[in-house]
């Protein structure tokens, strides 16, 4: 494998060699643990009241560093600003969703950041027919209820039974810590009703009068505990309907799609346990669906007098049973509704009283199998797939469960979100909206395929690849390079418009569905955790190697991505293979592993022991250390590097990203930049709002165009 010469100073606007980055001071602190102790000599970058002047004062000199180093850049970052912000359609709109007599919908108005969420009276009758002549209602002004605000995220909204309250949750920092309010429809005034500190989910019981919300642990965020709040009560003294007393799991909330169901979940990664009550029950009574079992999965859903089960006991990709209520824990009454596969992970479902909807993935995509509900002989199942070679069919779950209608999206990295309601009984479908993408894109001028990178163990890693028709594919191309590999979660090959920027400027991009995901199902996800999580790092390295041997880029021109769990991904990657890597962007990323594993009272810890490993235990203490990025930064020669938090991060807390750039800086043998990007207002999402959420990605690109020697700002596009 060729590697790349290392960046001149000099190439880079002339303001790197006269800027002297900001240095943190080396405070020597032990961090014990059960297995031995280790010396950080940043950790006096945590500070958990986000009020230290020390602290901020090093995070702002980030800020100001990073500012003064791509100021040269200023104008080419606003320059993809704008292009990127203006491939939206200022009043776009939801596909609206029929629901108790009227149509609920989101829309935008023109240089709005935020969701206008409004609904329309339905007097269709069978037609189901959106009523364009009646008259909207607002319900929620994102960008009224914004204002004056740095941070606003609307979290869950539920209307009312009977139409006539809405509630809803608001994040206006950005950790996750809502606050949930009630809002009266008729008047338009809110209620004085009103609990902090809670989860986005909020779910009314039959009565019109009481409101299920989480509230959440002040220190460790984790969602602790379900409370009933009755209209005009004081919320102090909200009745505790469930405590979910092991920190391991999380906490949520629902509601059938019948409704007729209060839905409880508590799951950890590798358990769930479901509890239910019925809706129009004054006491909220729970009963069990099935008690919690080590590392048995399972999903609920009501139909009838049954429940339904997406299970994986005695099934690792997961099948679908179906058992009467009140006997579901009793396995031998069991019915098999989608039968287990080896090659075939079912991954969710959607269930009417006409039939039966299932998203599984097959061959690295995902598609959609519908069947006749209840199964008529031998009636063929319906896939929905594509002509596309990487691609993803994905179900809309949709309220009114006797709908003869299914709805899903279909997408692919060149073709925009598409919206159909499909038709099972005859097999039609309707487009109902195709995503507008401004700015003269055509996505006949683009293609997508499906490679296959072989493993340096011998797996064979799915690659989702896009670039414009007239990109020459002989070694010469700039590929980015994105990837995640975790907690089972699966990269789809979904369209952003924001890499239509790079396409347009001859790049490959590529995700890299690495192990971790489930893109393959479930061993494809065992592979890539715990004591094989090695392997998400590799695969990351063996694709890049995979990508330019086959001739789709050049060795010096690869720049990689990713944010989270895929942070972590950037550090390994940086550590172990810094000179396949042009340049290297890592958003909110999970860097210090141990440390933060030790820690129960950091938000995750707990519930990520099945993901990670636990570091009491000694064999997952050693192998988390022998790749946890911070621990593993070496005296050697990094990428160019750019690094974005958030200070109000919940998820992955600003400090682990600040000191491993301080170590960084401290061990690192080049003279390439590297950038700490602190937003002091947002947390693990970044910047809220429709259009200032490019600002981040502007810079990113203008950064990764300054390190391939592009930075006169020219689109280059392919002629």
């Amino acid at each position: 494998m060729a590697t790349r010469t290392p960046t001149s100073p000099t190439r880079n606007s002339g303001v790197f060699t006269h800027l002297a980055p900001p240095h943190a001071a080396r405070v020597p602190h032990t961090v014990e643990s059960p297995n031995g102790s280790r010396v950080d000599d940043y950790y006096w970058l945590r500070d958990d009241t986000r009020e230290s002047p020390k602290v901020l004062q090093y995070l702002e000199a980030e800020n100001a560093y990073a500012d003064a180093l791509l100021a040269p850049l200023a104008g080419l970052e606003q320059g993809l600003f704008e292009e990127l912000r203006g491939r939206l359609k200022p009043d776009d709109a939801s596909v609206p969703v029929l629901r108790r007599g009227y149509w609920y919908y989101s829309r935008f108005i023109p240089e709005g950041e935020y969701a206008v969420y409004a609904r329309r009276a339905d007097h269709s009758g069978e037609s189901r027919r959106f009523p364009e002549d009646q008259p909207e209602e607002i319900l929620l002004d994102g960008n009224a209820m914004a204002q004056g605000l740095a941070y606003f995220q609307i979290g869950d909204s539920d209307i009312s039974p009977d139409g006539k309250l809405l509630a809803y949750t608001v994040d206006d920092v950005g950790r996750r810590q809502y606050t949930l309010h009630i809002k009266d429809l008729r008047s338009g005034q809110l209620l004085a009703d009103r609990v902090e500190n809670v989860e986005s989910e909020v779910v009314w019981a039959g009565d019109n009068r009481t409101i299920l919300y989480i509230e959440k642990d002040p220190e460790t965020l984790l969602s602790v505990r379900l409370r009933a709040h009755v209209l005009g009560t004081d919320p102090a003294t909200d009745r505790l309907v469930y405590e979910e007393s092991d920190h391991s799991f999380y906490l949520s909330v629902g509601k059938s799609r019948s409704e007729r169901y209060i839905l409880v979940c508590s799951s950890s990664t590798q358990q769930s346990e479901w509890q239910y009550a019925d809706a129009d029950d004054p006491q909220l009574r729970l009963r069990c669906v099935l008690p919690r079992e080590a590392d048995h999965e399972y999903q609920v859903e009501h139909l009838g007098e049954d429940f339904l089960l997406r299970t994986n006991w005695q099934a690792p990709n997961f099948r679908i049973v179906r058992a009467p209520i009140g006997t579901t824990a009793d396995k031998t009454r069991w019915r098999d509704v989608v039968a287990h596969r080896d090659d075939t992970f079912v991954e969710d479902f959607l269930a009417s009283s006409s039939w039966l909807a299932v998203n599984e993935r097959r061959g690295g995509n995902l598609r959609i199998r519908v069947q006749a509900w209840p199964r008529q002989g031998s009636v063929p199942d319906i896939v929905i797939d594509s002509d596309e070679a990487a691609y993803a069919a994905m179900l809309v779950h949709t309220p009114d469960v006797d709908s003869p209608l299914l709805r899903y999206v279909h997408t692919s990295l060149v073709t925009p979100r598409t919206t159909y309601d499909f038709d099972p009984r005859t097999g039609t479908r309707e487009r109902r909206k195709s995503d507008t993408v401004l700015g003269g894109f055509d996505a006949a001028n683009y293609r997508s395929e499906l490679f296959w990178a072989p493993a340096r163990d011998g797996a064979r890693i799915p690659v989702s690849l896009a670039m414009h028709r007239k990109t020459p594919l002989d070694g010469s191309a700039p590929i980015f390079q994105y990837g995640y590999g975790a907690y089972g979660f699966a990269l789809d090959p979904e369209f952003r418009s924001s890499w239509v920027s790079l396409l347009d400027r001859g790049f490959v991009v590529a995700i890299a569905h690495v192990r971790g995901g489930q893109e393959l199902g479930r061993k494809w996800y065992d592979e890539g955790r715990l004591l094989h999580k090695r392997n998400s790092f590799t695969d990351f390295i063996d694709v890049t190697d995979a990508l330019v041997a086959a001739g789709y880029g050049a060795p010096d021109k690869v720049c990689a991505q990713g944010g989270s769990a895929g942070g972590l991904l950037m550090g390994a990657v940086a550590n172990l293979a810094p000179e396949r890597y042009r340049a290297i962007v890592a958003h909110v990323p999970f860097v210090d592993v141990v440390t933060t594993m030790l820690d129960e009272s950091i938000p995750l810890t707990t519930n990520e022991y099945d993901q990670w490993g636990d570091p009491r235990r000694l064999a997952y203490y050693e192998y988390m250390l022998s790749y946890s990025p911070y621990d593993n930064v070496q005296a050697q020669a990094y990428p160019a590097m750019l690094i974005f938090t958030g200070l109000w991060d919940s998820q992955v807390q600003y400090f682990e990203p600040a000191k491993w750039v301080a170590r960084l800086r401290a061990r690192k043998t080049d003279r390439h930049p590297l950038l700490f990007c602190v937003d002091m207002s947002a947390g693990h999402g970044g910047k809220s709002g429709r259009y200032r959420r490019f600002q981040e990605t502007a810079r990113e690109y203008a950064f990764l165009l300054w390190q391939l020697d592009r930075a006169d700002g020219d689109p280059a596009r392919v002629q």
